[in-house]
């Protein structure tokens, strides 16, 4: 049994400097590697000079996480790949509690720790909580986070099988990972791993959130939430993740919905004064078309249509005031 531990990393040399020791001194019986995607900063020479046993892949242009992750995990041999963004620090003996799992667990094919605020660690974190599902028109929300609202961790989710786990720190069964054709490239970044988990239990396999493995993040180290191009990528990405996965008599009726439901958000992006939000909405639409026409579509390992909240997150959160997971009744 082996593990690789990939940081995908662009332009991250402050993070490398400030996180990459915390990985080394947490992880044991594992290869750690530094994937640079590009970078133009001097992230390669930091890893020359103070960080000589990680194992270090590099190529000249960006590739945007999906990309990059799959052209490094390529050249990497091993059971278990753990896809760690470069702002991660692992608390002690993280790794120990996913690779039991996995090995108990044969038909899991990917997981997460429990993903805690690095500034407020007795706090859930944003980009994945205790792991993650989707309501009928693809909206994605956390155990312990629903929208901006995060929960404290006091205990109350246990280890458990979840829809989607965070690619901030994502470990997965290598055999799976190939066998579904790795990351979706097209993405680039945002909702990758969501496309990712669900192809995966389309295939047959589940997805877990591991209770006893806690890491500390960040967030928003390489765009903001606020930034437009983050929003063109989330609107893009949410509307191809459901055109790709959705069984094919729910496709129009529930993209319908979900393009409205776009409007609305970009309306009240315009009353807001946030118009770079509004136009990164009809960015997006433009781009889930060119999708939809132009990119030739990779046929399904399995045709398996997975379900998660039939529900509406967003009547949930807004209108009934459903603020904490626990209230959501699935």
């Amino acid at each position: 049994m082996s593990v690789a531990v990939v940081i995908l990393n662009y332009n991250g040399r402050k993070f490398l400097a400030d996180f990459l020791p915390i990985v080394l001194s947490t992880t044991q019986d594992a290869e750690i590697y530094v994937a640079d995607n590009g970078s133009s900063d001097d992230s390669l020479a930091l890893l020359a000079s103070d960080f000589p046993s990680v194992s270090v892949l590099s190529w000249p242009e960006n590739l945007g996480y999906a990309g990059g992750y799959n052209y490094a995990l390529g050249q990497i041999k091993a059971d278990y790949f753990v896809l760690m963004n470069s702002d991660i620090a692992p608390r002690k003996n993280w790794l120990e509690p996913l690779v039991a799992y996995f090995e108990a667990n044969p038909l899991v094919a990917a997981a997460q720790p429990f993903l805690l605020d690095y500034n407020k660690p007795d706090y859930f974190e944003y980009a994945g909580a205790a792991g993650g599902f989707w309501d009928s028109y693809g909206y994605p929300f956390c155990r312990g986070r629903l929208f901006d609202t995060l929960e404290k961790n006091e205990g109350q989710y246990e280890t458990s099988i979840v829809n989607w786990a965070t690619g901030a720190c994502l470990m997965v069964r290598a055999s799976v990972f190939n066998l579904v054709g790795g990351l979706d490239a097209y993405f680039f970044a945002h909702m990758e791993e969501i496309d990712l988990c669900w192809r995966m239990q389309r295939a047959g396999y589940t997805v877990a959130a591991v209770a006893e493995s806690e890491v500390l993040h960040v967030g928003g180290g390489t765009l903001n939430k606020e930034n437009p191009f983050k929003t063109y990528l989330n609107f893009r990405n949410n509307l191809i993740l459901l055109y790709k996965n959705l069984e094919p008599s729910q496709r129009f009726s529930t993209l319908f919905v979900r393009m409205i439901l776009d409007g609305i958000a970009g309306i009240k992006f315009i009353t807001e004064g946030k118009f770079g939000s509004f136009f990164a909405i009809l960015k997006a639409h433009y781009g889930f078309y060119s999708y939809l026409f132009l990119e030739p579509k990779a046929s399904s390992v399995q045709k398996n249509w997975i379900k998660s909240y039939s529900g509406n997150i967003l009547v949930d959160y807004f209108l009934l005031g459903k603020k904490r997971f626990n209230q959501i009744k699935f």
